[in-house]
Order: structure tokens, then C-alpha cells, then sequence
């Protein structure tokens, strides 16, 4: 799958699979655009016009005295005059980068303020305008005492509030948060070779899928011993595992009706090993599932943990097992086997045993022998190499995998994994449809 050219379906699939990636950097971007309003908040804006007379030794209409004038407003003098009047927590550099100065005319100023609040704004434009006619009516002027006036009060200030401010930019910061989110999972999703969907899954060894089921996760001996007395399917999930029993030709449709003595189509006893990875923790409960589902159809079941090629894998199975007496209601035995063959288990119908290998290395042949095999994978847990090597082994050791067991189904896949229509043996299958036939009607 690495290098797979991504169409939208596939595209979308990697996207939700990777959606805690994808909203982790949305949810970042989020907040550094509601962090950058809240370290630099939006300004309320106000001004106010102060016409100027005419100082001597200027001439009408001098673009020069304007200019002049601009440079007093906002001298520091006049600024440190509106100190007092704008807030305590403004500082002199910050009040000369919230104030701008503009001439109008020859003769008229504009004292344009801005402030974290409308009234702040206004206050600081009145302040500056009122501290600039006092500085030019005083005797340090430099262009002589003149007698400014203002032409009203500072007009209403203009902005926008913080809250809606820091919305937008978090709006705005949410967008490439998610383009980077959605960017990392297609590029982590297009190298990734591990196989999600059913039809995958079976084409990779050309075995196909017999069910696909949710897997439970116990952590513990105690987790496992009330999975093996208390385990209980949905009913979708209980049909597909007891379908599966049935192509396998372990049990019967219906076990209780059975005419022969172990619940078996023909009677006699049959064992089971289910084969997963060392590193697919979900697939590992698939065989003691098996087992606590056909002991709750009635039949005599034993569920054993024998030699793996990774013991510490089943060491909580293992100790269920070795402790636990027998289960429900007697049709449940569990145990613990140092031999290689389940066939020295008695008094039961069907034996399910668990087998671990590793899916660099795998050694089927550690594994308990049985007379039926099946692969427990769970959905993204393997790739097709990772089985390719398992099938290897068992072929190596002369077991034939019947068929492909799939823990944990991707939500959004679709497939089926090519289910087989299995015909039981020495049966003869009716017709499910009516051909159309040629009548001839007789007089």
C-alpha cells in the first residue's frame, strides 16, 4: 500500500481514521489564533480636530507650519502632559504608538487615539488635544503662545470588541490547523501498509474472511476469567462467530438439536486453533470468545493455552486458565496444556486453542496443533507480509488455514473479504431459483 495513489473514498477513510490527528491540530490552530487576539488585542479607535492659528513669522498657507504642528502634537512634552488622563497602565512609548498625528488644512490637525476600549480611545484623543492646547499656550512653546481651539469633543470610537475579535481569528487559525491535520494523515495514511478492510485482509493470503467481530480487551487474569463465564455477543456478533463455527464444520446449526453425541455435524470431536500476532493485542481474544460462545450454545468446550512462541503475550490468559475451574455451567473447561496436541483433552465436544507467534518470525509449528486453523487478525493490526509469513509456516507444518477471523471491523469498510458460500459436505444444495422453463400445454 505505500506509494497507493489516494482517490476521495480512500482519502476520506484515512482522514477519519486519523480524525484525533486531524482535530488535535485543528483545536491547536483554534487557539493560537484566539492566543494571538488575547497577546495583541484589537484597538477602539477615536480622533479629535483642533484647529490652529496662524504663529507669526508663518505665512498663509504654509505647508511648513502644518508640519510644524504635527511635530508638536506628538512630542513627548504634550504626551506626557495626557499621561494622567489616559490610564495608570499606559506607558509613554505605548501612548506615542496609539496616537497619530495628521494635518487637514493648513490649520487644522487631526489627534487620531486608540484604545483596548471605546472610552479609552476617547479619553486618550481628548487628553492628547487638550495637553497640546495647553503646551501651545504656554511659554515653552516653540512656535510662541497661540490660542488653539478644539472643535468638540472626540468623536465615538470605532472597533471591534475583543470577543468578536478573537472569534474570528480563531476561525482563522482553526483553517490551517486543519489543512496541516489532514495533510499529516494522508501522508501518514499513504505510507501506511497495514491492511483495515475485510477484502484486503483475505486477498492478501487468498484465505477468505469468515467473520468479523468486536473483540473484547481484558488486561488481567481476573479481565479474562469474566470474559470466559459472562461473555456476551450482540446478536450480530453472535451469529457471524456461530456461522463461522459451522463452515468450519465444528458445530451444527443448532448444537442442542444435534443427532450426534459432541453437537459436531457428524458427531465425532473436533478441535480448533486460532493463530494471531505477538502484536495484535485484539485479536488474541478471539479463540477464548469461540470458546464462551459454543459453551453457551450447550456445547462441551475446552478452551486451552498451550506452548507459544510468546509467553508473555498469554501470561494473564494463561493464569486465568490455570486457575479457573470449569464454566458455564460445566460446558466451559479451561486449561493449560505443555504439549503441542489438544487431542489429549476428554470429555469434551470442541477444543479451542490459542496460538501466538511473532509476525516477523512466525513458528506456527510452537503452536497447539488442531485439526482446524484459523487467523485471528484485527483491522489495521498486520500487514500482507506479516501474513504472507504466517501462511508460510503453517504450510511449512503442514496445517492448512481454513479460514480468517477479524477482530475489530473498520466502521467504514464496506467490503466483505470475499465470504465463502460453503456447501456441507454430503450435502445436496436446492436450487434458490427457479429457471424459466418451456411449457407446452396438451389438448
Amino acid at each position: 500500500m505505500s506509494g497507493q495513489a489516494l482517490d476521495l473514498k480512500r482519502s476520506t477513510q484515512i482522514i477519519r481514521r486519523h480524525r484525533i490527528l486531524v482535530g488535535a491540530l485543528a483545536i491547536l490552530g483554534l487557539l493560537a489564533g484566539a492566543g494571538y487576539t488575547q497577546y495583541k488585542p484589537p484597538l477602539f479607535t477615536s480622533y479629535s480636530l483642533v484647529v490652529v492659528p496662524y504663529a507669526k513669522g508663518f505665512a498663509t498657507a504654509n505647508s511648513a507650519y502644518i508640519d510644524t504642528q504635527i511635530v508638536i502634537a506628538h512630542s513627548d512634552p504634550v504626551l506626557v502632559g495626557a499621561l494622567p488622563h489616559v490610564g495608570a497602565t499606559v506607558s509613554l512609548p505605548t501612548l506615542r504608538n496609539r496616537v497619530q498625528v495628521a494635518g487637514l488644512t493648513s490649520n487644522v490637525i487631526s489627534i487620531t487615539a486608540k484604545g483596548l476600549t471605546a472610552d479609552q480611545a476617547e479619553d486618550t484623543a481628548n487628553a492628547v488635544a487638550a495637553s497640546y492646547l495647553a503646551y501651545l499656550n504656554s511659554v515653552g512653546s516653540p512656535v510662541g503662545r497661540l490660542q488653539a481651539r478644539i472643535l468638540g469633543k472626540a468623536t465615538p470610537a470605532t472597533g471591534t470588541s475583543l470577543y468578536v475579535r478573537m472569534a474570528e481569528t480563531a476561525g482563522i487559525g482553526l483553517l490551517p490547523g486543519l489543512l496541516i491535520g489532514v495533510i499529516l494523515a494522508l501522508a501518514i495514511g499513504r505510507g501506511d501498509r497495514r491492511l483495515r478492510e475485510r477484502d484486503q485482509i483475505a486477498d492478501s493470503i487468498g484465505i477468505p474472511v469468515l467473520a468479523s467481530v468486536s473483540a473484547e480487551r481484558p488486561r488481567d487474569a481476573a479481565g479474562w476469567a469474566k470474559l470466559l463465564e459472562r461473555y456476551e455477543p450482540g446478536l450480530v456478533d453472535a451469529w457471524h462467530l456461530r456461522k463461522a463455527l459451522y463452515q468450519l464444520g465444528l458445530v451444527g446449526m443448532n448444537p442442542a438439536s444435534s443427532t450426534g453425541p459432541s453437537g459436531s455435524p457428524d458427531g465425532g470431536s473436533r478441535s480448533l486453533t486460532v493463530i494471531s500476532l505477538s502484536s495484535d493485542q485484539r485479536a488474541l481474544a478471539l479463540g477464548p470468545q469461540l470458546a464462551a460462545l459454543a459453551a453457551s450454545l450447550g456445547v462441551r468446550t475446552a478452551l486451552v493455552v498451550g506452548p507459544q512462541q510468546n509467553e508473555n503475550v498469554t501470561a494473564t490468559l494463561h493464569a486465568a486458565c490455570a486457575a479457573a475451574p470449569p464454566l458455564r455451567s460445566g460446558y466451559l473447561l479451561v486449561a493449560v496444556a505443555d504439549h503441542d496436541n489438544v487431542g489429549l483433552v476428554t470429555g469434551v465436544e470442541l477444543t479451542v486453542a490459542v496460538g501466538v507467534v511473532d509476525g516477523d518470525n512466525p513458528r506456527v509449528a510452537d503452536t497447539v496443533r488442531a485439526t482446524t486453523t484459523v487467523l485471528g487478525v484485527s483491522a489495521g493490526a498486520a500487514t500482507a507480509e506479516q501474513l504472507a509469513r504466517v501462511a508460510t509456516s503453517a504450510a511449512v507444518d503442514d496445517r492448512d488455514i481454513a479460514g480468517i477471523l477479524v477482530a475489530d471491523p473498520d466502521p467504514a469498510d464496506q467490503t466483505t473479504g470475499r465470504i465463502p458460500q460453503v456447501g456441507r459436505p454430503g450435502e445436496r444444495r436446492m436450487p434458490t431459483r427457479m429457471t424459466r422453463a418451456a411449457t407446452e400445454s396438451r389438448r
